[in-house]
């Protein structure tokens, strides 16, 4: 999976964002990127919030280990996940 890398600190993905969808979903892979689908709209922080509390519950970690490196006023963004490693992040994605 291109859009997952494991680090010492933790699993990072790319991730490209679509704001202002019908629902929060997980779209499936867009080039090196995992597409993610989100309601909230791209203003004052919204999208990035609504990233972090989507994320934390798709993959059953607490809010305080997702963590957004950069991307925050793009719709391409960088997450780390505190604590997990690629592998167990792709098992949860599956």
């Amino acid at each position: 999976m291109g859009f997952l890398t494991d680090t010492p600190q933790g699993a990072v993905l790319n991730l490209r964002i679509s704001p202002r969808a019908h629902q929060n979903a997980i779209q499936g892979e867009h080039g090196d990127a995992l597409k993610i689908r989100l309601c909230a709209p791209p203003v004052e922080g919204a999208a990035n919030a609504a990233l972090t509390s989507f994320l934390a519950d798709a993959l059953s970690v607490p809010r305080s280990q997702v963590q957004l490196l950069s991307g925050a006023a793009s719709r391409s963004k960088r997450v780390r996940i505190v604590g997990h490693t690629a592998a167990a992040i792709q098992a949860k994605l599956s």
